[in-house]
């Protein structure tokens, strides 16, 4: 009798050979990918946005992933809580739109009406023995670190807090509180959630395929890193900057899917930010002083990255919406006083990661395509792939 797909996958983890990349099943097997969603993206922390986007009662947004919808809310008694976009009745979506401000949400199929907090308070014409207490909204945990919103659908999440009380000192000087988006972008790519991550966490491709991004960044060469490295840590100082660096990843991390990394390194003489000119893009973050030149990689568990300069923030995620097929989810933050045309210009403050951004598109769609090949094997990691090591200890432990 033939394996089954999940079974495939279980012998393929056990062979796995260090330092080398996934074998092609985890790439393109839909067993593989259906069950990434209900033990992986289920059970990890998913950073769905800012509270800025819901400072008011009743303000809501929805995140959505593979099959999965999710309600994030402020409620009546000002608690920012989310809630699955399931109707306990027949499995409505009870949200719709994408985002707005509501009163209650009412299921549009049959009109089954809920609180902010997600009870049921009125199910209607379902008898006298009806108990409307059994049948509130799914509740998704929440957790906000400085501003920022993380969810997540099961009850044993990641035990983030520990980390999260390390890293606190060091992003505190940016104020991450105090954000608002200055803009959202999503460029779709026909291939599987994984190879866009891993996409992600190296930059071996850096140079040969971010011509834009590698005028300024100096992570396509660690030996530039070095070199630049001890002037960017004076400038630190002087604009407020913390010098420590925190890697609690892989080995490292206090608890399984509760990683998180910050490390802020150089860009190239002339550029004190990401930007196309080197020039300031926006007003300094929270209490810095100034631009240092430098940018930090920040990451908090294993789907969630955000890059750090002196003057705005980028998130990424990268959403699952089928087998190969992935949104890579970009959010640029300005401070939350800021102006649009007053203090930064929106297309100038996008530029560099929309440009990086299409290259992404390009070089992860041209890799699933070759990782659909039967004849694919896995080769060997460079030194500069390091991240992904990692991001394949913690998705061992969880699928």
């Amino acid at each position: 009798m033939p394996k089954d797909d999940l079974q495939v996958m279980r012998d393929l983890m056990d062979a796995q050979r260090k330092g080398f990349a996934l074998p092609r099943h985890f790439y393109t097997s839909q067993a593989v990918y259906e069950n990434d969603i209900s033990t992986f993206w289920n059970r990890n922390w998913i950073w769905v946005g800012h509270v800025s986007q819901v400072a008011e009662l009743g303000d809501y947004f929805l995140f959505d992933y593979g099959p999965e919808s999710i309600i994030i809310v402020r409620d009546r008694e000002g608690e920012v809580r989310a809630h699955l976009n399931v109707c306990r009745h027949r499995g409505s979506r009870v949200c719709i739109e994408q985002k707005g401000k509501a009163r209650n949400f009412i299921c549009p199929y049959h009109a089954w009406t809920f609180d902010l907090n997600g009870k049921l308070r009125n199910g209607r014409s379902m008898g006298s023995d009806f108990d409307p207490g059994q049948y509130g909204l799914f509740p998704v945990q929440v957790q906000i670190f400085q501003g920022l919103i993380f969810v997540c659908a099961a009850e044993d999440a990641p035990p983030l807090d520990a980390a999260l009380e390390r890293l606190a000192p060091l992003s505190k000087p940016f104020d991450f509180e105090n954000l608002k988006v200055a803009h959202e972008a999503s460029y779709p790519v026909p291939a599987n959630w994984k190879l866009a991550l891993e996409n992600y966490l190296e930059c071996y491709h850096c140079a040969p395929s971010h011509q834009d991004y590698s005028r300024s960044h100096s992570l396509k060469d660690p030996a530039q890193v070095l070199e630049f490295g001890g002037a960017l840590h004076e400038r630190m100082g002087e604009v407020g900057v913390p010098l420590e660096e925190l890697d609690l990843t892989g080995e490292n991390a206090l608890a399984p899917g509760a990683d998180v990394y910050w490390r802020r390194y150089p860009l190239f003489p002339g550029y004190v930010t990401g930007s196309k000119d080197g020039a300031p893009l926006a007003p300094p973050l929270g209490e810095l002083k100034g631009h240092d030149g430098g940018a930090t990689d920040l990451g908090i568990g294993t789907l969630n990255y955000f890059l750090v300069y002196a003057d705005h923030v980028v998130g990424y995620r990268f959403v699952p919406r089928a087998l190969q097929e992935t949104d890579i989810q970009i959010v640029w933050y300005v401070r939350g006083d800021a102006q649009e045309g007053r203090d930064y210009d929106k297309d100038a403050l996008t530029w560099l990661w929309h440009v990086t951004s299409l290259d992404d598109e390009r070089i992860i769609r041209h890799n699933q395509e070759g990782v659909n090949s039967h004849q694919f094997v896995p080769g060997p990691l460079s030194e500069m792939e390091w991240s992904i090591p990692g991001f394949y200890r913690n998705y061992f432990s969880m699928i």
